[in-house]
């Protein structure tokens, strides 16, 4: 499993679920379940991974856990 951040919404408009993954530019998924929506975003990323090492692309490091300050 891969740990980059994936943002999973339903869309209205293609009436499915949209699986988004924001450190990966332009890479995007979608299913009719938000499970396969977040199992078609896993074989995205790595897809993505590979296109991008084929080409010689940078592979960025997945952010981690978002950390808010405490108030």
């Amino acid at each position: 499993m891969h740990k980059y951040e994936i943002i999973i919404y339903w869309s209205d408009e293609d009436d499915l679920f949209v699986a988004d993954i924001p450190e990966l530019p332009g890479c995007m998924a979608h299913g009719d379940s938000h499970e396969e929506a977040l199992a078609e975003a896993q074989a995205a990323i790595g897809h993505w991974l590979e296109a991008a090492k084929r080409i010689g692309k940078p592979i960025p490091q997945p952010a981690g856990e978002l950390v808010t300050p405490s108030a």
